[in-house]
């Protein structure tokens, strides 16, 4: 009789010997399917700029939309080399991106601050929420004449312009990640003894990070939407200065170097911060996508 526990007691700890093959083996297949997403990626843009190549030497014209002026890939690339040797684009590059953080940390902190304080607080919400709800829907562009009247310089009117592109995104994604946590969670932190400072930090913080990761990289994208129709208006200098001043001299493919440049710019600063964000978050994990 007394054998017979030990046996029993083996058999599990044999059924878990293979457990780090089965981890391993899974190790092994994520790296060919990284790889078949880049592949996937790579001849997404290859075949765009096939299109983009196709319809600009052939003066594709569809009757609404026509590609007679648009400047062909290699045209763009040549203007692009050109302003990669200029002096002049670390003045433009600096000038962009020092006002893109400067009105998307401000941001941050108004838009996770006021988010957080509006999501707990139903007296704050009905205080507060309604003229910003207001305030929400105006364009970058008609805020423009009135923050040059408010503000003594041209650049901070356009970090003001920047700050209330990103604001809302980043408060109202930070309001909805508070109000969506399960109110058991809350009530269990206290029958555990909990203060309203160990909630906070606990329990409301980290369920609303996904929410206010997800604000800050929409946030960030259109900080750079607000900040390109601001420097086309007001600055001197700055990449849609560039783009701006390549207009008005029609300027097409310096146009076109522009455009991607602020696309490159928007996609490379929202991935930083998601980046950012997930490694703040190590306890979140997304679910996968077939």
């Amino acid at each position: 009789m007394s054998s017979t526990p030990s046996t029993v007691a083996s058999e599990p700890a044999q059924a878990a010997l293979p457990e780090p093959v089965r981890a391993g083996a899974s190790n092994s297949t994520a790296s060919p399917g990284k790889a078949a997403r880049w592949t996937r990626r790579i001849v997404s843009l290859a075949l765009c700029l096939l299109a983009w190549h196709w319809a600009a030497t052939q003066h594709l014209n569809l009757g609404l939309v026509t590609f007679q002026n648009v400047p062909p890939p290699a045209e763009v690339a040549s203007a692009g080399w050109a302003l990669l040797q200029s002096p002049l684009l670390l003045t433009h590059l600096k000038a962009s991106l020092l006002r893109v953080f400067c009105g998307f940390l401000l941001a941050g902190v108004a838009g996770i601050g006021l988010g957080l304080l509006v999501g707990r607080s139903r007296w704050l919400e009905d205080l507060l929420m309604p003229p910003l709800e207001m305030l929400r829907p105006i364009p970058a562009v008609a805020w423009i004449p009135l923050a040059i009247l408010m503000f003594p310089s041209s650049e901070l009117s356009m970090i003001f312009i920047t700050f209330t592109g990103a604001l809302f995104p980043i408060l109202l994604n930070t309001v909805h990640g508070v109000e969506n946590i399960d109110p058991r969670l809350i009530a269990s932190a206290r029958s555990l003894g909990g203060g309203q400072r160990a909630i906070f930090t606990e329990v409301i913080l980290p369920g609303a990070a996904p929410s206010i990761v997800t604000g800050l990289s929409i946030g960030m994208g259109t900080a750079w939407f607000c900040l390109v129709t601001a420097e086309m208006i007001s600055g001197q200098f700055g990449i849609g200065y560039y783009t701006w001043a390549s207009y008005t001299i029609q300027n097409y493919a310096e146009i076109v170097v522009g455009m991607l440049a602020i696309g490159l710019l928007g996609m490379g600063s929202s991935s930083l911060v998601k980046r950012i964000g997930q490694a703040w978050m190590p306890w979140h994990i997304q679910e996968g996508k077939a």
